[in-house]
């Protein structure tokens, strides 16, 4: 049985800046000594849940993370001609449930909790159907029995299942992620750099000055960043409840999400719509590994790659494999590849090898 998929990724972002930190650049890290740009994990798996690969492959298995469900509940009762108070009352109690209240916003007149709260549809919808049945006259199950009503029904939402979530007031009910993917960064020496700006005033007359109407400083970097992600078959399938058509489904959509969507961070100004490069894929029952350590010492550009840093990279990450394989045994026992440089392979049998391995966990 292949219970882990493990993907690596090597992608070009030119001039950007796609996650930022508090002061608004790019961010960093110290790996191996050198500087290098980085992409969070958070931000990826973002981009990657709000993608049209993943929005249309997997409608109505989406989950919402939110603080906002109480509103949503309180909207929908007030549509239905309840009095504002009722509505309020029974979106306070329904949303207490994933979460403790947020008094600030309660004293503007907002039903939220102070969390983000991921939220399947079934809890949506059924968060929604008990609220109706309340305005009815109907008591709320109370407490721990609320709790279990609304928040069993996670199961049929792949993004949960996928990337897990946590309720700090009802722990029994989180999810163990079934996808771990890490910050990608550059596989080389890579620093942040600035730019200066100006933005002129149209309206602005020649005679009056000759000064710009604002002027500001931005981040960029760009590079070759590694991103490694590994899919836990056999979690993803049991936070799915055994569905192996779902758990396939996702697991394909997120394998070409990750090699095509990217953060939106300052995107119309740097327009970095970008692909992966090189893509490998491996599967088996072996203890997963990442391959960072291929860039632990920064690929340089020398010329037996012909000055091509993605071409160093691969090199790099290859050698590190084969060397791994020979040191540990096979890591895995079944793989593919894509590289579009040289014309190897393709997104389509990514895809399919991806699905294949999770639809045979399944039947396993």
């Amino acid at each position: 049985m292949s219970r882990f998929i493990q993907l690596h990724y090597l992608t070009i972002y030119p001039l950007s800046n796609p996650n930022r930190d508090d002061q608004g650049r790019p961010k960093s890290a110290l790996f191996g000594g050198a500087p290098r740009l980085r992409i969070s994990s958070q931000a990826l798996k973002r981009a990657a849940r709000i993608s049209d690969v993943m929005q249309q492959s997997l409608s109505g298995h989406l989950g919402e993370r939110t603080q906002r469900l109480g509103e949503v509940v309180e909207a929908t009762l007030t549509a239905e001609g309840a009095e504002e108070k009722a509505a309020r009352s029974i979106a306070k109690e329904i949303a207490a449930v994933f979460g403790k209240l947020d008094a600030e916003a309660e004293k503007k007149g907002h039903v939220r909790i102070k969390q983000l709260a991921f939220v399947s549809p079934k809890e949506r919808a059924m968060a929604i159907e008990l609220a109706q049945k309340a305005l009815a006259g109907e008591a709320l199950p109370k407490d721990k029995e609320l709790k279990k009503m609304l928040l069993q029904a996670a199961d049929g939402a792949a993004d949960i299942a996928m990337f897990g979530r946590m309720l700090a007031d009802s722990p029994e009910y989180n999810r163990e992620a079934a996808v771990q993917v890490s910050h990608a960064m550059t596989t080389h020496q890579a620093r942040v750099e600035d730019d200066f700006y100006t933005a002129v005033d149209d309206l602005k007359t020649a005679d009056e000055d000759a000064g710009a109407g604002f002027v500001g400083d931005a981040g960029f970097g760009s590079g070759v960043f590694y991103l490694y992600a590994c899919i836990d078959t056999a979690l993803l399938l049991e936070n799915l409840e055994g569905d192996g058509e779902l758990a396939a489904r996702a697991a394909e959509a997120l394998a070409e999400a990750l090699a095509t969507a990217t953060p939106s961070g300052k995107r119309n100004s740097f327009g970095h719509q970008t692909r992966a490069s090189h893509i490998r894929v491996e599967a088996g029952p072996q203890q997963p590994r990442s391959l960072a350590g291929a860039f632990f010492k920064p690929v340089q550009a020398l010329p037996e790659h012909e000055g091509d840093l993605m071409a160093a990279s691969v090199a790099a990450m290859t050698t590190t494999a084969e060397a791994m394989d020979r040191a540990y045994g096979a890591c895995a026992d079944a793989g593919c590849i894509m590289d579009v440089t040289r014309g190897e392979g393709s997104l389509s049998e990514v895809k399919a090898f991806v699905r294949a391995q999770v639809s045979a966990a399944a039947a396993d």
